[in-house]
């Protein structure tokens, strides 16, 4: 668990505005997308919409973790 909260405090510590941006933007996708109660007929463009701001947030978020993940296993 110690290791889990390093690498969550180099990501944040190697992280600029926009990361934190798009975590906001990812965090409020999903919200969305769990908390979606409109009428049938608009909920499928909706949800695809916020798929489609989910997935790429939280690909470009994960493609950076990775990065700092690998630069961790090359220090040790």
């Amino acid at each position: 668990m110690k290791k889990l909260f390093e690498m969550g405090d180099k990501y944040a510590k190697q992280s600029d505005w926009t990361d934190f941006a798009l975590v906001k933007f990812c965090l409020c996708a999903i919200g969305i997308i769990i908390g979606l109660h409109i009428p049938e007929k608009s909920k499928k463009p909706a949800e695809r919409g916020a798929a489609v701001v989910f997935l790429a947030t939280y690909i470009a978020l994960m493609a950076r973790l990775v990065k700092v993940i690998v630069n961790m296993i090359k220090d040790n």
